[in-house]
């Protein structure tokens, strides 16, 4: 495995989604996973009714040391706030990457009670400025983020797009507590025989552009 950068920034900056905490899904198995002091998920401010300037805010902290070898990996609601802090770094400041898990911009019809967070989106031109690799993850069965959605976010963003197969929207519930395909998109070994699931379920999917 690769270490954490010689300065003591993580390597790996995780924003969670809705209703989430940083010991939710696939986050502590990452956490596990990498090196001591690699990951880092903050908690961002109240999960279960998001305030968008707040999430915003912290996540802009998380990122306050980030740098050319850090890596930015978020999942749903998480992965609108990672952009909005990636339009708002300064000019000529770039990232390692971003890994963007069941994104979207546009109101949820699942979730009609983040539409004033979602509000008109994000300045995607701006927040694709900062970083120089992009990767999407999309669930060809998200009940929460239609898929269509997620291809949609990645074809604007030129990036590259992972299709993991039917695993839901990427969480515990749907029986994933782990993201295998992470590994190789930071800089990791992979894991042998490694599914989405616990048990059964997709491999690590396939990957287009």
């Amino acid at each position: 495995m690769t270490t954490p950068p010689e300065h003591g920034s993580p390597r790996v900056v995780v924003l969670h989604g809705y209703s989430a905490h940083p010991d939710k899904h696939w986050f502590p198995w990452l956490r596990d996973r990498l090196e001591p002091g690699a990951v880092r998920v903050p908690p961002l401010p109240r999960p279960e009714a998001p305030d968008a300037d707040d999430w915003l805010s912290a996540a802009r902290t998380a990122l306050a040391d980030a740098d050319g070898d850090t890596v930015v990996v978020a999942h749903s609601l998480g992965c609108l706030t990672a952009l909005r802090a990636l339009a708002a770094l300064p000019q000529g400041r770039r990232l390692s990457g971003v890994v963007l898990v069941a994104g979207f911009t546009e109101p949820l019809p699942a979730l009609p009670e983040l539409d004033a967070f979602i509000g008109d989106g994000v300045d995607l031109a701006a927040a694709r400025a900062h970083a120089d690799a992009w990767t999407v993850l999309v669930s060809s069965d998200d009940p929460i983020v239609p898929p269509a959605a997620t291809r949609s976010l990645a074809a604007r963003l030129g990036a590259e797009l992972i299709e993991a197969g039917p695993v839901g929207h990427f969480m515990a519930d749907d029986g994933v507590t782990r993201l295998p395909t992470l590994l190789p998109l930071l800089g990791e070994a992979g894991e042998a025989g490694g599914g989405w699931r616990d048990a059964g379920g997709p491999g690590t999917g396939s990957s287009t552009r």
